[in-house]
């Protein structure tokens, strides 16, 4: 009696070690631009400005240099909790917290990222260049450099950093990526398609 041969699992995905180099660039050139671009501006912003009140008028000493109207203003602030200041005096832990997300990311992007798809894998590049960006702050400062300023009169965003945006953004992709399902993995057909 002949055996029934072995069902494939569709996620398994084998790919060439030339896929596997495009996989892990597409992975790591947003990580890498992401830390490049958040600590060159922190840099810069600590450099040039003091720090800075958003309570206090722009223009005003202490308070924040407006860069589009009252819209968009740099106010350095020093943060020393979470990501757009939730929290507060808890960098130690956030710093473990985030070793801990880069391992996750990365180690999903090596077992899975073969089948994940490019949404996938850039919204996990933005990811890891988010918590890395930060990360280097929290380790190097004990906080990390906050400085965009956002809002209308009164009414403002918490202050942010381009790590920050990467994460937002990142998890923004995903979130996409999961809307899609298999829409958004060139060469797979959702099961919509096929039937």
């Amino acid at each position: 009696m002949a055996e029934a041969p072995a069902s494939v699992d569709p996620v398994e995905v084998l790919e060439t070690r030339s896929q596997a180099r495009r996989r892990w660039a597409l992975f790591l050139a947003p990580a890498v631009a992401v830390v490049l671009l958040d600590q060159l501006s922190k840099v810069w912003v600590d450099a040039s400005f003091e720090v800075a009140s958003r309570d206090i008028p722009a223009g005003q000493p202490g308070g924040p240099s407006e860069v589009l109207g009252e819209y968009l203003r740099i106010a350095k602030t020093y943060n020393d909790g979470a990501i757009f200041g939730f929290l507060e005096a808890v960098a130690p832990i956030m710093a473990l917290l985030t070793l801990i997300v880069i391992a996750a990311i990365t180690w999903y992007q090596w077992r899975h990222g073969a089948s994940a798809g490019p949404l996938v894998i850039i919204g996990l590049g933005l990811l890891l260049g988010g918590a890395i960006g930060n990360l280097i702050d929290r380790i190097r400062l004990g906080h990390v450099i906050d400085f965009v300023d956002m809002g209308v009169g009164s009414s403002r965003w918490y202050a942010w950093n381009v790590s920050d945006a990467a994460v937002f953004i990142g998890i923004l992709v995903l979130f996409a990526a999961a809307l899609l399902g298999d829409r958004a993995i060139p060469g797979r057909r959702s099961k919509k398609d096929t039937t």
